[in-house]
């Protein structure tokens, strides 16, 4: 049996003029990879090739637009490729699974319950309500938001929000954990306050598999495995950066150095100011 748990297999993804996605499944008995010839569409993703091993931690960087987020999406399920598939433990991703966590960038947290109760959503399979109760304190305990549970959303700070949605992915105990950008919105402190509580995510959770979107390259290094830079669209991997470096990782170490130099020369920056 492969290694592999997530094997992104020549993935086009294109979109029709306006935004919506060029479905595979609405080409009117076509084949799957034919359009009429009048078609005014944009191709975000052309030909993605990325294996993926269970236990991973992979960092995806690039410049706006160029489809991160899409990639995201394609391998949730939440957007069909319109050539090509993504294959989890062996199987086509057609659809979301719910042993899949996505935490976006705006946030999901639901407003009309309290903390503790979007924590709870993520312990369905746990029956006892005492059970349930105790599990939901001790993962809001884990982010620091033990003296916050009786609170909604909106009585929270952004960064406290984040700290609620990252609780509730680790409650959920997922197999697999995508994150668009979700330190995006925060302040310096926050960030790095949240970063420390991945890297705790990653070593309770050895065997989920993370892809995390961010456009910070301090971020990616202190926290990856592997590094995937993504060129401007029609976007293609540019760059696949395994780091083999400990936690915690100083940036102003040797191989760190000179890899940050290098992402900064990809995505088009010869000289870091």
């Amino acid at each position: 049996m492969s290694e592999n748990k997530i094997l992104i297999d020549n993935v086009t993804v294109e979109y029709r003029n306006g935004g919506s996605p060029r479905k595979p499944w609405s080409l009117f008995g076509k084949g799957r990879n034919c359009g009429s010839a009048g078609d005014d569409v944009r191709t975000v993703l052309h030909d993605i090739n990325i294996e993926i091993k269970t236990g991973e931690f992979v960092s995806v960087l690039g410049h706006s637009g160029c489809g991160k987020s899409t990639l995201l999406k394609v391998i949730a399920g939440f957007v069909r490729p319109t050539r090509g598939a993504v294959l989890i433990d062996g199987k086509e991703v057609t659809k979301p699974q719910p042993d899949h966590v996505f935490v976006f960038q705006e946030g999901s947290l639901f407003p009309w319950l309290t903390i503790r109760e979007n924590i709870s959503l993520a312990l369905r399979s746990v029956k006892d309500p005492r059970e349930k109760e105790e599990k939901a304190a001790y993962y809001l305990e884990l982010v620091g938001l033990e003296n916050s549970h009786s609170q909604y959303p909106y009585m929270l700070s952004g960064g406290m929000r984040q700290r609620a949605e990252i609780a509730r992915a680790i409650a959920a105990q997922p197999d697999i954990l995508l994150m668009d950008e979700p330190f995006s919105a925060l302040d310096y402190l926050t960030r790095l306050n949240l970063r420390e509580e991945m890297l705790y995510l990653h070593v309770m959770l050895p065997k989920t598999t993370i892809l995390f979107v961010t456009h910070d390259i301090d971020e990616a290094l202190q926290l990856c495995n592997r590094l995937i830079i993504m060129s401007d669209p029609p976007s293609q991997v540019k760059c696949c950066r395994t780091i083999k470096a400990p936690h915690p990782r100083n940036l102003t170490d040797i191989e760190l150095s000179d890899l940050r130099s290098h992402i900064y020369y990809h995505l088009g920056v010869h000289t870091a100011v």
